[in-house]
């Protein structure tokens, strides 16, 4: 709890979904006072349902294409749906969500002279030809492919907040976030963990895209929550970006494997060609994190998979 007698009050974009309604509760923990802004495009009442009783938490259903006129002390932005099936269902509206959606809270932070805090994506790297990934490598992006909307979007939405840092003095944080999992996941959202969690419960075969040797890296939520929140308060001078995710690999085959022995399925492996510009290889270097925020992941895989496949039970 803080000591003084005034809470902050952070304003959190895309409040309602997965990583967003984990920082609310987090936050209020904190004993802050929380805006959640969300238009739930993605995100889900149920989320924060258990937030909606306490006093120093506020909802405003809102689509932050459109300015957003509020008094806060520190921002959050969140919104944008994060998963293929999601952001391509309407590119369109990602690319909005992401370019207008950081116009209007940069001129809200801007006219409020507060942090702001950009939740950007491992995705700006595209499918890399540097393994791991360090902050200052520029990434392999197809510009007009089907993930376009969501990988564009996130780097235009990066040279925005930059930009406004360097001609207005904004400050700024900038997390890049690697795969993350945990409770409240959408069943339906596309993600390997989640899809491979709810075809097992189901006892249907576990969709594997391309020979489940490529590799993803996977961080519990509430690892990168405390790393956002580590972020958004450290030194001014440390906008990022920073890299926030698990840097231990794991290959796709081998957490279908895990997924299915903790659930007690006896499900066949179903495989399938690999999606257009789905990368090979996703891996952060987080030396900058561990340095800069004294971070870096402490859940073990396992547990934190044992942790999802619990709340999964209770929702498939």
């Amino acid at each position: 709890m803080q000591s003084n007698s005034r809470k902050i009050r952070s304003l959190v974009t895309g409040g309602a979904g997965f990583i967003g309604s984990h920082l609310c509760e987090r936050l209020i923990e904190r004993g802050n006072e929380v805006v959640c802004v969300d238009n739930y495009y993605t995100g889900a009442k149920a989320n924060i349902a258990h937030l909606l009783d306490n006093a120093y938490f506020e909802l405003i259903r809102h689509d932050v294409t459109f300015p957003l006129y509020i008094e806060v002390d520190e921002i959050y932005n969140l919104a944008c749906p994060a998963s293929p099936v999601h952001y391509q269902r309407d590119p369109v509206q990602t690319t909005k969500t992401n370019v207008h959606g950081a116009i209007n809270i940069l001129g809200l932070a801007k006219r409020l002279k507060v942090r702001v805090l950009q939740a950007s994506t491992s995705e700006v790297y595209g499918d890399p030809t540097i393994h791991p990934q360090t902050e200052d490598y520029q990434g392999n992006v197809n510009p007009i492919g089907p993930r376009a909307c969501y990988d564009e979007g996130k780097r235009c939405a990066e040279t925005l907040f930059f930009d406004y840092h360097r001609q207005h003095g904004l400050p700024i944080k900038v997390a890049r976030i690697f795969n993350t999992y945990g409770p409240r996941m959408m069943p339906d959202d596309g993600r390997v963990v989640s899809n491979f969690i709810v075809q097992a419960l189901r006892g249907e075969p576990i969709t594997i895209y391309g020979d489940g040797k490529q590799t993803r890296s996977f961080c519990y939520i509430d690892d990168l929550v405390d790393g956002l929140i580590r972020l958004m308060e450290s030194p001014p001078a440390e906008t990022g970006p920073v890299n926030l995710g698990n840097p231990v690999e794991t290959e796709i085959g081998t957490l279908a494997e895990r997924i299915v022995g903790l659930v007690g399925a006896d499900a066949a492996m179903e495989y399938r060609d690999l999606p257009t510009d789905d990368p090979l290889q996703r891996c952060p270097d987080i030396t900058r994190a561990r340095r800069l925020l004294d971070w870096q992941p402490k859940v073990p895989l396992d547990e934190g998979l044992a942790k999802t496949v619990d709340y999964f039970r209770g929702v498939v």
